[in-house]
């Protein structure tokens, strides 16, 4: 399902936005929806994240299995 979002930015943000539409030849609109969408997937994750590690014992499960320390690809949040 698909729901209307109405938001205001400031103009130098718009500005910014639709430069960078034109300059991946999309619709400053659809763009700006993308873009949006993925900042909150991103910012879901990172909640459910916190609340997995901060959950007792799995901070030390998790780093039984994996290792306590960060992959070479890992990178911070």
């Amino acid at each position: 399902m698909v729901r209307e979002l109405r938001i205001e930015v400031a103009e130098e943000h718009y500005e910014q936005l639709v430069l960078q539409a034109r300059e991946r030849n999309e619709d400053p609109t659809v763009y700006a929806g993308r873009v949006l969408a993925q900042e909150l997937d991103r910012a879901r994750f990172l909640e459910g994240s916190a609340l997995f590690l901060s959950t007792p014992g799995i901070r030390e499960e998790f780093a039984s299995r994996f290792g306590p320390q960060p992959g070479a690809a890992a990178s911070a949040a």
